[in-house]
């Protein structure tokens, strides 16, 4: 049986994102393939010269994300694992991931000064796009086991802070704490524009229409979370309560939480690949 035809993706951060590739890859007439969160490794069970990878690479092209062929050995190519990243291309991902990480302690820290919830859930997904993005960067000549290892670390670390601030969440409804609603929805504005400022850095970098399109539809699920935290501020303010800014943060907290799940999952299956692999 033949090994599996690989790409390395570039631009995927989340379990979202992994859905739209695997979308976008039977949209072109694969229907086996597994993509992995952790490694940001696309395998599809086809054969190295099958017809239809050239309409994979330009379905998921069209849906905002960079693919690298990783060829093997055993499959009679020439080795061309090292992927492409221009170096403009790699400076702006440099800013996003401090924009992500910077403002992620921010909105930490004033989720805390504000006494609301719903910041401090946000700002674990600045936090988790940030560090998945960096480790994007850093591990990209990493072999795949040690980018699983790197990455069960970190779905893990996002994990407990997920754990956390849901557990925290649940004190708060038994332990009702009033809730900075000015503080709170000028965070939650201010984050809405860092989404933008991170969707304009990588624009220039997204080859034709469809791409830049993309880069929008993959910064409009984080601008919705900042969208709902500034609903809440109102609803905080008006109804004074901090019911809203709880329910607001039960459900950033939970789609947090589920992506941390993805991350462990498929980085411990990798593992789990590479050392049979090996052996």
């Amino acid at each position: 049986m033949s090994p599996p035809v690989e790409y390395r993706v570039t631009g995927m951060d989340c379990a979202s994102c992994a859905a739209k590739i695997e979308k976008a890859v039977r949209s072109a007439g694969v229907t086996s393939s597994r993509i992995s969160t952790a490694s940001q490794i696309l395998s599809l069970d086809v054969l190295p010269g099958d017809e239809r990878l050239a309409a994979v690479e330009l379905a998921v092209s069209d849906a905002g994300y960079h693919l690298d062929r990783l060829w093997s050995e055993s499959s009679g190519e020439p080795d061309k694992a090292k992927p492409h990243l221009t170096h403009g291309y790699r400076r702006a991902l440099w800013i996003v991931i401090a924009l992500n990480v910077g403002y992620g302690a921010v909105e930490m820290i004033g989720g805390f000064l504000a006494g609301s919830q719903a910041l401090k859930a946000d700002a674990l997904d600045f936090l988790g796009d940030g560090l998945i993005t960096l480790l994007g960067v850093l591990a990209i000549g990493w072999s795949l086991l040690w980018r699983a290892r790197s990455a069960l670390i970190q779905g893990l670390f996002l994990g407990a802070l997920g754990l956390g601030v849901l557990a925290n969440t649940t004190w708060r409804v038994f332990a009702q704490q009033p809730v900075e609603a000015e503080l709170m929805g000028a965070l939650a504005l201010f984050a809405l524009a860092v989404n933008v400022g991170a969707a304009l850095v990588l624009v220039p970098h997204r080859a034709g229409d469809a791409n830049v399109r993309a880069v929008w539809l993959f910064s409009r699920n984080d601008a919705i979370g900042n969208a709902a935290v500034v609903v809440a501020a109102v609803l905080v303010g008006w109804t004074g309560t901090s019911w809203p800014d709880l329910v607001v943060a039960f459900a950033i907290a939970g789609l947090f939480l589920q992506s941390s799940w993805v991350i462990v999952r498929d980085a411990r299956r990798d593992i789990s690949e590479s050392r049979t692999g090996d052996s």
